[in-house]
């Protein structure tokens, strides 16, 4: 056993979070660690990460016994984590981000050609596409969670954990993500991760250990289960799925983009005169694989990123409006990164309940903000969402990641608004939590809202959407019926095996041509 933990209890006040938890793994394995939102699964990976420290029970790596007072200690251990809200200095350059604090050259010296070639040796090894000299926050999602990675490469772990590693990844990097530490196991070290996708745990894992309300209900392996055993286990809950639509999708364009470009002159552009329309009712849905134009849509939609071309609401152009204004206006936002764009960790929750809808009553009376309205607001949330861990007065911070996720779904889809655009509804969330959402967005799809979906789970993107667009190197390629086409179809226009440029409304032919 590379690792065992014994009788791991942590407590935070009077709430248990592990209870007398036992995990071994083994050396030359991929070890999955499944169960629903605050479970404890992540508490678990930061006590043998030393970022936690436990209340009883004892930590052993290769047989011997380690107390960890910090993460140095455990990195010096041979423990690395990559957590799913990523630990990075935005402002530096990627090599920078992974040598930080293990620097070579001297203490007077900096030796930045052995930086950077040496991360570029790691990259190209275990097959990460990224740009050694990229400013982390030029990144996107996909991007910074291999500079993550590489982190914990750069520093030989014997054991490398990972918390939703493929969160927002599309099948292909999934792949290559655990093609990666494949190869890292066969060298005799270790992967545990935590996912809630019972597919890729299946797909991926050697061992399996369901955790559920801190505490270990299940050990099993790939060839002893399946993905209703698991979610029984989890949270004892079918599988998610979406009943066919009764109401059919309103002909009213609530949402629409003429010829939008993004890109600075000269430069080929991240958004390249994409043209797009979402009517009442409708769910339309974004694939691509992260790079190829999505967060940009995004951004110029948000009126968040300079663009040429126009954006409108309904009849109203909406191109010169600030952010706020289209607010206003009744467009909500589910953000691709929580932590960044959808709460504020250090605020509590009725004050993130008001977050974009400070100007509305009932968080807004007469001239001024009602604490008590805005409490409402917060436990409206967390009653219909099934929030758990707090109340408004709770922090954010105190949240599991799926449960500030459910937060964000539903102070968004509780504005009543008109257009929602929605990345990655369902980052980090449990089955149930998981079911939960796709039944609030199909509910209020039949009520009338026009939602743009953009998700890295073609699952999703195929149960959900009326309509694909498939992005390939900023331009629509590809306008699909998600109820003939499959997965295995839409990677290959995700990746360029096949494409079309679509007139507007057309549908094309899912067979399509090759590229």
């Amino acid at each position: 056993m590379l690792v065992r933990l014994t009788g791991i209890v942590k407590r935070f006040g009077t709430f248990v979070a592990n209870d007398h938890i036992d995990l071994a793994v083994r050396a030359g394995t991929v070890h999955a660690i499944v169960g629903e939102n605050g479970a404890g699964k992540s508490t678990l990976m930061k006590i043998l990460a030393g970022e936690e420290h436990p209340d009883e029970g004892t930590i052993e790596i290769a047989g011997a016994p380690h107390s960890f007072r910090s993460p140095r200690d455990a990195q010096q251990a041979g423990i690395g984590m990559v957590h799913q809200h990523f630990l990075l200095a935005d402002a530096l350059r990627v090599w920078e981000n992974v040598v930080l604090a293990d620097e070579p050259g001297t203490a007077l010296r900096l030796d930045s050609a052995a930086a950077r070639r040496r991360v570029g040796e790691i990259a190209a090894a275990n097959g990460f596409p990224v740009d050694v000299d990229a400013v982390v926050r030029d990144l996107g999602v996909g991007g910074r969670q291999r500079v993550e990675i590489l982190k914990v490469l750069y520093r030989d772990a014997r054991v490398i954990i990972l918390d939703e590693p493929t969160a927002v990844l599309v099948p292909s990097e999934a792949q290559s993500l655990f093609a990666a530490m494949r190869r890292f196991t066969e060298a005799g070290a270790a992967v545990i991760f935590i996912s809630h996708k019972l597919d890729e745990v299946l797909d991926f894992a050697d061992d399996i250990t369901v955790i559920r309300a801190g505490a270990v209900v299940g050990r099993t392996t790939p060839a002893e289960s399946s993905a209703p055993a698991l979610a029984a286990l989890m949270v004892k809950v079918a599988m998610p799925s979406v009943a066919p639509r009764e109401v059919a999708p309103g002909t009213a364009v609530v949402l629409s983009a003429a010829g939008v470009t993004v890109g600075d002159a000269g430069e080929v552009p991240a958004l390249d005169d994409v043209s797009l329309e979402v009517h009442s009712g409708e769910i339309v849905g974004v694939a691509g694989v992260e790079g190829n134009g999505q967060s940009e849509l995004l951004m110029a939609l948000l009126g968040r990123a300079k663009h040429s071309g126009t954006i409108s609401m309904g009849d109203a152009d909406i191109t010169d409006l600030s952010t706020e204004a289209r607010r206003e206006r009744g467009m909500a936002y589910i953000p691709e990164d929580r932590h960044r764009d959808g709460v504020v960790l250090s605020m509590p929750l009725r004050e993130n309940a008001a977050l974009g809808y400070h100007a509305r009553p009932p968080v807004k009376r007469g001239p001024w903000f009602s604490r008590a309205g805005a409490a409402g607001v917060a436990r409206t949330i967390i009653s219909r969402f099934d929030v758990r861990g707090g109340d408004p007065s709770t922090l954010a911070s105190a949240l599991s990641g799926g449960n500030q996720q459910k937060f964000i779904v539903g102070r968004e889809l509780g504005s009543h608004p008109k257009v929602l655009i929605a990345a990655h509804p369902t980052r980090g969330v449990d089955i149930g939590a998981q079911s939960a959402v796709w039944n609030e967005l199909t509910a209020a799809r039949d009520e009338g809202l026009g939602t743009l979906l953009i998700s890295a789970d073609l699952d999703e993107l195929l149960a959900l959407s009326d309509r694909l667009l498939v992005f390939y190197r900023g331009r629509v390629v590809g306008e699909l019926d998600p109820k003939t086409v499959d997965a295995q179809v839409l990677g290959e226009y995700m990746t360029g095996v096949r494409g079309q440029a679509p007139d507007a409304g057309s549908r094309p032919d899912p067979e399509g041509a090759a590229a």
